[in-house]
């Protein structure tokens, strides 16, 4: 089956290439997909997106319009995608639940290691043989308390995590986790956890209900001086509030993985450009911010596993089945 494939990068073509040799026929395409961009996938009964592809009801009406029947999501999360308008073209949906949940974790915990302990500032300043330790002071993981929001694959990774450095974990979700209990994680209200938490850790998936989770609000009950850590969806945290909190010393640390804006910023080179993001520019600037692109996933175990269930979903697509990782509209009513 012809396939063509959005925001592809070189790792793409390495991992889903060797995945899909021999069983489907991939176009990768540069572009990311948008209502101006979805003509070029006229010809291709499936598409497969990445998490910055804009599949709104006006892209979806175009790749309707050209013959496309099915989304292959390379991730596990689809707040990128009108589920409704998908439902109602009769383009089907499926994702990719659980790649690597270690790989994020990791990454989680590495961004608290950083910030704690002014890492990225102290490789600067022995690259210029400053070997002062004037601003790089930090503390302790062990006794600290730490609050996280989600604790699904992710979260219960990060839990088990923490737990080895002697952290007292306090968790939030809907539904609770018996890993994360036997663990020794205690289930609170977000206003408990946001309260007595020295870090919090975002791990959740953005729905209407989770979006700007984080906003004045919420930080109004925080811990003063805490860790904030986004590894999940930049629409959990309102910018301009957490932004303020900076200011204020409410939030003491923050480290972003992903970013409310970032489509147009992130996984692409813009070092020889002018940003027009005052938001990101600005959170740069602060000494006590540390933002990677979206690169939580990224580790070759992810990209294999990503790869290998993208192209099952595609395969059970053309053959007329489930792969089981079907999403649907109700997803967002439920």
């Amino acid at each position: 089956m012809r396939v063509a494939v959005f925001s592809a990068k070189s790792y793409d073509i390495e991992y889903l290439g060797a995945a899909a040799a021999g069983r489907h026929e991939l176009e990768f395409l540069e572009p990311r997909l948008s209502a101006q961009t979805a003509g070029l996938a006229s010809g291709f009964p499936a598409v497969s997106l990445f998490v910055n592809d804009q599949a709104d009801a006006a892209a979806l009406e175009q790749l309707a319009a050209v013959g496309v029947r099915h989304l292959a999501l390379r991730s596990a999360g689809y707040n990128h995608v009108d589920l409704e308008a998908a439902e109602r073209l009769g383009i089907g949906v499926a994702r990719v639940p659980a790649y690597s949940p270690h790989a994020v974790a990791e990454h989680t915990v590495a961004l608290m290691l950083d910030l704690n302990r002014r890492i990225h500032r102290a490789y600067t300043r022995v690259r210029d043989l400053n070997f002062s330790l004037e601003g790089l002071l930090g503390f302790d993981l062990n006794g600290k308390t730490v609050g996280v929001v989600g604790t699904g694959a992710i979260g219960a990774v990060v839990v088990r995590i923490l737990r080895g450095f002697g952290c007292r974990i306090l968790a939030h979700d809907v539904v609770e986790n018996e890993q994360c209990i036997a663990l020794g994680a205690q289930y609170a209200s977000l206003q408990r956890l946001l309260t007595e938490s020295d870090i919090v850790t975002l791990h959740c998936p953005l729905t209407p209900d989770t979006e700007h989770l984080i906003r004045a609000e919420t930080l109004a009950i925080a811990k003063p001086g805490m860790m904030l850590i986004n590894t999940s969806r930049g629409g959990l945290v309102d910018t301009g509030a957490v932004i303020e909190a900076l200011m204020d010393g409410v939030i003491g640390y923050l480290g972003l993985d992903v970013y409310e804006e970032e489509a147009d910023l992130f996984f692409t080179d813009l070092s020889d450009r002018v940003v027009r993001d005052d938001v990101i520019v600005r959170l740069l600037a602060l000494p006590n911010v540390l933002v990677t692109g979206h690169q939580a996933f990224f580790t070759r175990e992810a990209l294999e596993k990503i790869a290998e269930v993208t192209v099952a979903n595609l395969t059970a697509f053309e053959a007329g089945r489930s792969s089981g990782n079907e999403v649907g509209s109700e997803r967002i009513r439920g």
